[in-house]
């Protein structure tokens, strides 16, 4: 019996039950992540590190993380295969393509004929290009777009990503924004200062944005004030958390205030941080703008030195390719280094947010309005016509980003400030508020795009992005793109949004849409999904049921 136990021993000794650690990749997991935290909340940032360097994710490499971080492998896993932008494979296998290149296919690049450029790449560049299609990438106005190493190839074709893969793109190219000196030199950070000399009261603050009515620009549109009103008598420490995650297809309004005026937006966050004294203030940013990473890097650090960031600690997050983690509970649960899984409520955010300390949520382009309010008066907000950003794109001559009031009519943006329809098309539809926020004829062109002006034809401004359709695109492929995007991008937490998308997509590959079912199944998924996402998914195929019933029977 000795003997069997001693062999027993051996055995377990020579062949140990699980994935073991392979010392090489150890070792240099090791060396990448030299000087950087190996916390729970750093997996994502970890995660990263590997993937930007190896380009993948191998097994192996994935088991000498969860080694070094002291993390089980399967959670490494689950988080690693839960976001877009890590690509997982078993192992290193001869003939994997050397280059990888990313072609948008949501909305307006499929417009612009992303999936034939896809079969294209895929033809024409054979074994050396691995083609890989994927959601918005947020730069809506210069369809199609692809993605190679951390740039985006605007306006691609096929001859534009043969040059690209000739050329070193592993660092983004910065736009040419208004600067932490140049923003100073035009008053900048005088309201912050005033506040942390104590000159600006927290109560005056808060009146200036109740009379000027500024509300959510992320989508919701709940009054501001009020949202931070929810942490006055919460515990401390608190946190603010900045939403920089627009991934709305047809969204690319934050990308702009970035890419032009930062240092509003930081400002604003910074004034944010001061009024609901948040130790700490995190920037979680969508990994699709590797170039606003960078120069918020940049100026952070300028803000550091400057000494206008004492009150609050800054943290920047990159996320990972996950539209969900839009919803803010998920966006929390990204932040400490989970699956983007949106969280059951209550508690709210205020109550239980990042880390359970008491949060403020905040979009980019609410802050920056929160800046400018705070300097300017909430009368000339109100004068202005509270004005916002419009993102258009679509079947217009020249889409862009528009300022303009609240409220002003899709008929304005396309005509007034878009140059009017692209050539030899002709107004058919339009998305008011991007994928989740329905489709409305031609004949509602002239409607407000305003929170709550919609709500009679079933629909909703949201983001305010705006992608315009003509009379040579068809309803029924218009729908589809739209709900195979929040298939694709479903946590897949909850079954009416899980399964809700697919069978959905089924109904609308009838010939003949049945719309008793499509009826029942969008309410279900209304009532009983547990975040917007499953809830907002069916609102594109019951506006093609209530305005274009022609085009699909």
């Amino acid at each position: 019996m000795n003997k069997i136990a001693e062999q027993r021993r051996a055995n377990k000794k020579a062949y140990p039950k699980g994935r073991q650690v392979d010392a090489e990749s150890l070792k240099k997991v090791q060396e990448l992540l030299a000087g950087q935290p190996k916390e729970r909340e750093f997996l994502i940032e970890n995660l990263h590190i590997l993937q930007d360097h190896f380009g993948r994710l191998t097994a192996d490499s994935l088991v000498a993380l969860a080694q070094e971080m002291k993390v089980s492998q399967s959670e490494v896993y689950e988080v690693a295969t839960f976001y877009h932008h890590f690509e997982v494979i078993r192992q290193e296998a001869e003939g994997f393509p050397e280059y990888t290149v990313r072609i948008c296919n949501s909305i307006a690049c499929e417009l612009a004929g992303a999936n034939e450029l896809i079969e294209k790449v895929k033809s024409n560049m054979g074994e050396l290009v691995r083609v890989s299609a994927v959601p918005c990438v947020g730069n809506c106005h210069n369809a199609p777009v692809a993605v190679y190493g951390k740039r985006q190839i605007e306006n691609a074709d096929l001859m534009e990503i043969g040059n690209a893969l000739d050329k070193n793109l592993t660092a983004p190219e910065l736009p040419d924004y208004q600067d932490l000196e140049n923003f100073q030199e035009d008053g900048g950070y005088g309201f912050l200062n005033a506040c942390l000399a104590n000159e600006k009261q927290r109560s005056d603050i808060i009146k200036e944005l109740t009379e000027a009515n500024l509300r959510g620009m992320g989508g919701a549109g709940f009054p501001v004030a009020r949202k931070w009103q929810f942490l006055e008598k919460t515990d401390k420490p608190r946190v603010l958390v900045v939403n920089a995650d627009e991934g709305e297809p047809g969204t690319f309004k934050d990308r702009y205030c970035f890419e032009t005026a930062p240092h509003k937006i930081l400002e604003g966050m910074l004034i944010a941080a001061w009024w609901i004294e948040a130790d700490d203030t995190y920037i979680y940013l969508r990994d699709e703008y590797p170039h606003i990473n960078e120069l918020l890097k940049i100026e952070i650090e300028k803000i550091e030195k400057a000494g206008l960031s004492t009150h609050t600690n800054i943290y920047l997050r990159r996320g990972a390719g996950a539209y969900i983690c839009g919803e803010e509970s998920a966006l929390l649960e990204s932040i400490e280094g989970k699956r983007g899984l949106p969280r059951n409520r209550p508690p709210f955010p205020a109550q239980q947010g990042l880390f359970q300390r008491p949060t403020l949520i905040n979009n980019v382009e609410t802050l920056y309005w929160v800046r400018e309010i705070l300097s300017n008066g909430a009368d000339w907000y109100q004068s202005e016509g509270k004005p916002r950003f419009y993102s258009v794109s679509g079947r217009v001559k020249n889409p862009g980003v528009i300022l303009a009031p609240a409220g002003t009519s899709a008929k304005t943006l396309i005509e007034d400030h878009c140059g009017g329809m692209a050539d030899g098309h002709t107004l058919k539809a339009f998305l008011p508020g991007g994928a989740s926020g329905g489709i409305l004829p031609a004949s509602l062109v002239d409607e407000p795009l305003d929170f709550g002006s919609l709500d009679a034809h079933g629909c909703f401004v949201g983001s305010a992005a705006i992608v315009v359709f003509s009379d040579q695109d068809d309803i029924r492929d218009i729908s589809s793109n739209l709900l195979r995007f929040f298939e694709d991008e479903s946590c897949g937490q909850c079954t009416p949004c899980r399964l809700g998308c697919g069978k959905m997509l089924d109904l609308m590959g009838s010939k003949k849409w049945d719309e008793e079912l499509i009826a029942d199944l969008s309410q279900v998924m209304r009532d009983a999904s547990i975040c917007g996402l499953g809830q907002a998914a069916p609102n594109s195929v019951s506006s093609a049921l209530r305005f274009f019933g022609e085009d699909i029977k």
